[in-house]
């Protein structure tokens, strides 16, 4: 997924390994923590991928001996990697780890691609949902209260996301149906 939030930010602009890092975590920060020793090895990866290029600007910070900053492109295999990615809507794109990467770049997918992202999304949440409470009836005689508590926090979330789910559903299709008139 990493590879994908790069390419998704450097189709934007050029940025710097930083700048970068500093993107990911407004993009995603709530959703997961990218460190330099997982953003490098990766922007390396697209180097040799041919997805990616390195330059490095000329400026005077370089003269005064300081190491200029790399600058990171796309390249067009890069693009159209990106444009890949972001139809490769198969069930790998519902979990957790892919979800919040690909709802950041909505904006660029079409919409029956989204449609099937928020429906997969939606029936992996309704099966986690079913799941504890399954095991919340089942065990809730046989834990402490603060695992029940616990259990019933998780319970929650899963109820408060597919509900989200159902509005976002609800709203991509009142646009659809507002495009086809």
């Amino acid at each position: 997924m990493l590879e994908f939030a790069v390419l998704g930010l450097l189709h934007e602009a050029p940025m710097h390994g930083y700048e970068l890092r500093k993107r990911l975590h407004e993009l995603l920060g709530a959703f997961r923590a990218f460190s330099y020793g997982t953003l490098y090895p990766t922007l390396r990866k697209l180097q040799r991928g041919g997805l990616i290029v390195e330059e490095v600007p000329e400026d005077d910070s370089a003269r005064w001996g300081r190491r200029a900053r790399k600058v990171y492109k796309l390249t067009a295999e890069g693009k159209e990697r990106f444009a890949e990615l972001l139809v490769n809507a198969g069930p790998q794109t519902w979990d957790d780890d892919s979800f919040g990467v690909h709802l950041a770049f909505f904006s660029r997918t079409p919409v029956e691609i989204r449609m099937r992202i928020l429906e997969g999304r939606r029936r992996r949440v309704e099966e986690r949902r079913e799941g504890l409470r399954t095991s919340l009836s089942a065990t809730s005689e046989r834990i402490d209260r603060y695992t029940r508590e616990l259990h019933r926090l998780g319970l929650e979330s899963t109820e408060r996301e597919v509900r989200w789910l159902n509005e976002l559903i609800a709203h991509e299709q009142a646009e659809q149906r507002e495009q086809d008139q």
